[in-house]
């Protein structure tokens, strides 16, 4: 963290013409500034007392009507107009492209954090607030803009311009010019005793409003849960506790900013009253006129705005430096899934390629706690396993570590003789498919969400694959059919909706693995059976994990395995585990008194009844 500012920095290397834009516009501004009050200085002691103008201001009375004192005046009252219009505009353009300037590195830092945190593992995500890592995204991410805007601009402008006022001054009273600038060494140490302080305010802040966030996001997304056991006073309380937090937590960095302000505006306004004491003087004794007099307090203004500005650069710096803590926490974050140095594709090859093979693996989301404890399975092309057991049995554990999600912390799972960790994650994902439960779709239009995992696919394809999932007719149905807009988490579509659209991404997708994640238990029978014979159509051919807890989803697949407690009990077809009897015997038992779904054709989904 001492060197943040640096790897913030990097981001302005793509936008190296707006930055030397901005920084010509500033020098001109200094320009400009600078010579403000030259104007007034020649119109005192030159025009007023009808001396001669110095050399350096000669060339005027070259001007039209400049050799009178008249027409001196009228050329200098337009320079006047001219310095403060330039001044203006100068500020106004270097305003708007410093604006475009942040907002784009702001975005392109943003894209980096969103990219990298969608590249960590679950569990990385697993033990952070979504709502906290939305703030992370798309409010701290300003902090490369505060440090552009707040800290590395108004440092060139104040270096630049208390070098300039500080000559000029300098030459006019070298006394004056001396006794102002010892306000720097206590402006110094302001600096070091509440900079600090700011920081940390603003970092607490930052982090509180995370949480608030987090808390929003997370009961908003489970509203219906709330809304059904009238948690509704409950949660607002939570969540008013969490605000006024981050409110007394906000006050608490404007305190500390107060305390930096009232310091240097103490110290500016001794080091003020010092020089025009000074200034009072040496007019008196002559050695200063009465318009060097207005140009240099005009000057020790000038100084000491640049040098308040030089000050509370230590506000800024801690405002974007707390933001960039939180954003560097995330950037730092080692990818827990990480490919061996010689990871290769696989390529696709359907009814070639889908040979799975567990071996040995144990897997926990604690160390020392395992939830998979020496799992061996194997599938092939074309079989169907099935994966029983109580909840926790590990059965979804095992399903994301096929996924590689997780990497298993012993033993090993490869496809096609392949070891996962071997593979390119994307071409390693591209091989495998996945229905869900519940199924989760995004808030694009219905054939971009059939196209999710084939976004080249054409919309004839999409219209394929949706017909095999027997959701072509539904869909057709819907306001603006194939390109109606799925609302957040597919909420405008039914259960048996959502999850047919799920089994045609699948199907569209056309990858050699499928995973079957528990797909038509909260369906409804007449739902389940329309769900059964799309599935039949999805499965065929291909190497097919299925987790279910319904018998009609696994009485005929090729092999079940009874997982408890992370242990393979048992393992066999349908008819070997029933006479071998023990725990998928009383499972069976038990599920069997429930009436089973079967699917249009009269069959159950893995092949022919006994």
């Amino acid at each position: 963290m001492t060197q943040w500012w640096m790897r913030m920095a990097r981001y302005a290397r793509p936008h190296q013409p707006e930055v030397a834009s901005v920084l010509l516009l500033t020098l001109a501004l200094v320009v400009f500034d600078t010579l403000k009050p030259w104007p007034m200085k020649l119109i005192i002691d030159n025009v007023l007392t009808n001396r001669s103008l110095p050399s350096v201001a000669a060339w005027m009375t070259s001007l039209p009507g400049g050799d009178s004192s008249h027409g001196t005046l009228t050329w200098l009252v337009a320079g006047t107009v001219f310095l403060f219009i330039a001044g203006w505009l100068s500020r106004m353009a270097r305003s708007y492209v410093q604006a475009g300037l942040g907002t784009r590195m702001s975005y392109g830092l943003g894209a980096d954090v969103f990219d990298h945190l969608q590249r960590l593992s679950l569990l990385f995500h697993g033990r952070q607030p979504t709502g906290d890592l939305v703030q992370r995204v798309t409010s701290d991410c300003t902090c490369v803009r505060e440090l552009v805007a707040d800290v590395a601009l108004p440092l060139v402008t104040s270096v630049a311009s208390l070098v300039a006022m500080f000559v000029l001054l300098w030459r006019l009273d070298s006394v004056v010019a001396a006794a102002a600038m010892l306000v720097a060494p206590c402006m110094g140490i302001v600096i070091m005793i509440r900079g600090r302080e700011m920081a940390d305010r603003t970092f607490e802040q930052a982090t509180l409003e995370g949480r608030v966030m987090g808390m929003a996001e997370g009961t908003l997304a489970a509203l219906p849960v709330v809304q059904a056991f009238g948690r509704e006073p409950q949660e607002d309380g939570r969540f008013r506790a969490l605000t006024e937090d981050a409110g007394r937590a906000y006050l608490r960095k404007i305190v500390a900013q107060l305390k930096f302000n009232v310091s240097t505006t103490t110290i500016t306004a001794c080091g003020t009253a010092g020089a025009m004491a000074l200034c009072g003087i040496h007019a008196r004794q002559g050695t200063l006129t009465v318009g060097g007099l207005v140009v240099v307090l005009s000057y020790v203004a000038s100084l000491y705005a640049p040098i308040e500005s030089l000050a509370w650069l230590s506000s800024g710096f801690a405002s974007s430096g707390g933001r960039a803590r939180r954003v560097l926490e995330v950037l730092d974050q080692n990818r827990e899934l990480n490919a061996r140095p010689n990871a290769r594709p696989l390529p696709h090859r359907r009814g070639a390629s889908g040979h799975v093979q567990v071996e040995h693996v144990t897997f926990g989301y604690d160390p020392g706690s395992p939830v998979l404890r020496d799992v061996t399975l194997e599938a092939r092309p074309g079989e169907v396993v099935a994966l029983v057991g109580p909840s926790g049995a590990g059965k979804s554990t095992l399903a994301s570590l096929l996924m590689r999600f997780f990497d298993p912390q012993e033993g090993r799972i490869l496809l096609d003789g392949i070891d996962l960790r071997d593979l390119q994650l994307a071409s390693l994902r591209s091989q495998v498919a996945i229905v869900l439960q519940d199924p989760l779709l995004l808030p694009l239009t219905v054939a971009e969400n059939i196209a999710y995992g084939k976004p080249t696919a054409s919309r004839h394809l999409v219209v394929e694959a949706a017909r095999a999932a027997q959701a072509d007719r539904f869909i057709s149905a819907l306001p603006q059919g194939y390109d109606t807009l799925v609302g957040e988490r597919g909420a405008t579509l039914s259960g048996g909706e959502r999850q047919r659209i799920a089994i045609a991404r699948a199907l569209l997708k056309d990858a050699p693995v499928l995973i079957l994640d528990e797909p038509g238990s909260a369906l409804d029978t007449e739902t389940e059976s329309q769900m059964m014979k799309a599935l039949e159509r999805l499965i065929e051919g291909r190497t097919t994990f299925v987790i279910a807890h319904r018998i009609s989803m696994i009485r005929r697949a090729t092999r079940i395995a009874v997982l408890e407690h992370g242990v393979i009990q048992q393992i066999g077809s349908h008819a070997e585990l029933i006479a071998m009897g023990g725990k998928y015997e009383a499972f069976y038992t038990m599920a069997a008194s429930a009436k089973p779904a079967s699917s249009p054709s009269g069959r159950n989904l893995a092949g022919p009844a006994d």
